[in-house]
């Protein structure tokens, strides 16, 4: 599949100027991880005021509609921050770092990861989780 990113992403990406805790790097690389695989389409939902939600399927899953879902928080423009989230059975948490939010994820038990700064091994625990949900949802 093909990534279906778009010109509201890359408006909102081009208005993001104001970035404290590098958020809009982390969000980028979390983007670039999804966008190379093949498999997996992406989609964009601006929520302005709210979230912009970047949710990535992977073409071989046929129950649900995506594996992890990006979320900018925006209630403060000035500071905006991540919520990445995973299906809790999509995922393991070995280091417990995510919150389990019952019914967190379109009404099924989740894990979210927040991320308010680009701190290297916080970013890299997050990533190596949308490894590991991706290949859950191909199946492998």
């Amino acid at each position: 599949m093909s990534s279906n990113v778009d010109e509201n992403e890359e408006q909102f990406l081009s208005g993001w100027q104001t970035d404290p805790g590098g958020c809009r790097d982390v969000y980028t690389q979390l983007r670039d991880i999804l966008s190379s695989a093949p498999e997996v389409d992406l989609s964009f939902y601006p929520r302005p005021g709210i979230t912009y939600s970047l949710r990535g399927k992977h073409e071989n899953q046929t129950e649900r509609e995506l594996f992890v879902m990006v979320d900018v928080i925006d209630d403060d423009p000035q500071e905006r921050w991540l919520s990445v989230c995973f299906f809790g059975d999509m995922i393991n948490d070995p280091e417990e770092k995510g919150d389990f939010v019952p019914e967190g994820l379109l009404g099924h038990d989740a894990h979210c990861f927040d991320l308010d700064t680009d701190d290297e091994q916080e970013c890299a625990y997050v990533k190596e989780r949308i490894r590991e949900a991706m290949q859950a949802a191909a199946g492998v």
